[in-house]
C-alpha cells in the first residue's frame, strides 16, 4: 500500500499541474487577448462599441476561441462636461489574466495591464491567429492601435476649462465615438511595440501614444496604424 501512494503521488501531482496550467496553454483555449488582424474596414467607424465587441467576436470565432465573451479595448467620451454616458475602456474587459495565443501572460489584471509591470510589448502583442502584428520599424506600419483612452483606461472628457471658455470642446479622441469615417474627428491610439520617434512616455504607451489626423482610413495609415485595435475575454 505505501509503494503504491508514493507511485501515485507523482501522478497526482501532475495532474493538478495540467489542469492549473490550463487556462495558460497556447492556442484558442487559452487566449484571451489579442491584436485584430484587420479592422472592419471602415477606419475609426466600427459601428460603436457594439460593432467592435462584434468584430473581436468573430475574429475571436474564427480562431477557434467564440466560447469567450470578448470586448474591444475602446473607451467613449460623453456629449456634454454633464453627461455622464461614458465608458472607460478599462472597465469592460473583465478582471484578467490575459494571455496570447502563444500562452504568453499579457497583465494579470486590470491594474497590472495599466501598470509598467504588463507584458505587452512587439512580442507578445498577438493577433487572434498567433501572428505577429507589424511594428514601426515594418512595412506597412501597423502600431498604432486605436484604443480612444488615456493611459491609465478611462475615458477623455468632452469639455475643457468651461469656467474660462465657455463650451469649449475638447478635441475627439474616439471618431465620434467609434462612428465616423471621414475626415472629421480623430482617435487616440497607443503602440503596440512600445517604440516612438523619442523614448518618452507618451511615445511608448501602448494605450496612450497620439491620436489620429482623422477617422478615415486614409487619415489613420500616415502616422502609422490601420485601424486595429485590441480584444480582450471578458470571461
Amino acid at each position: 500500500m505505501r509503494t503504491m501512494m508514493k507511485l501515485a503521488a507523482p501522478a497526482a501531482a501532475a495532474l493538478i499541474g495540467v489542469v492549473g496550467c490550463a487556462s495558460t496553454q497556447p492556442g484558442p483555449q487559452g487566449m484571451s487577448f489579442f491584436v485584430t488582424s484587420a479592422g472592419p474596414g471602415k477606419g475609426g467607424d466600427l459601428g460603436g462599441l457594439a460593432g467592435a465587441d462584434r468584430h473581436c467576436q468573430s475574429l475571436a470565432q474564427s480562431a477557434g476561441a467564440g466560447h469567450r465573451a470578448w470586448r474591444a479595448y475602446l473607451s467613449t467620451q460623453g456629449t456634454s462636461l454633464t453627461d455622464a454616458n461614458f465608458v472607460n475602456a478599462r472597465d469592460r474587459i473583465g478582471a484578467g489574466p490575459w494571455h496570447n495565443a502563444k500562452g504568453a501572460l499579457i497583465a494579470r489584471n486590470v491594474d497590472e495591464l495599466h501598470s509598467d509591470r504588463n507584458n505587452l510589448n512587439k512580442e507578445t502583442a498577438l493577433d487572434e491567429k498567433g501572428r505577429r502584428v507589424n511594428s514601426r520599424s515594418e512595412t506597412p506600419n501597423k502600431h498604432d492601435i486605436l484604443t480612444g483612452s488615456r493611459p491609465d483606461g478611462t475615458a477623455f472628457p468632452f469639455h475643457q476649462f468651461p469656467q474660462l471658455f465657455a463650451g469649449a470642446q475638447m478635441p475627439d479622441m474616439t471618431c465620434g465615438n467609434w462612428t465616423r469615417s471621414g475626415n472629421e474627428g480623430s482617435a487616440m491610439t497607443g503602440h503596440f511595440d512600445r517604440a516612438g520617434p523619442i523614448n518618452a512616455p507618451w511615445a511608448t504607451s501602448w494605450n496612450s501614444s497620439h491620436p489620429t489626423l482623422g477617422c478615415g482610413l486614409d487619415r489613420i495609415r500616415p502616422t502609422g496604424g490601420d485601424g486595429l485595435f485590441y480584444c480582450f475575454a471578458a470571461n
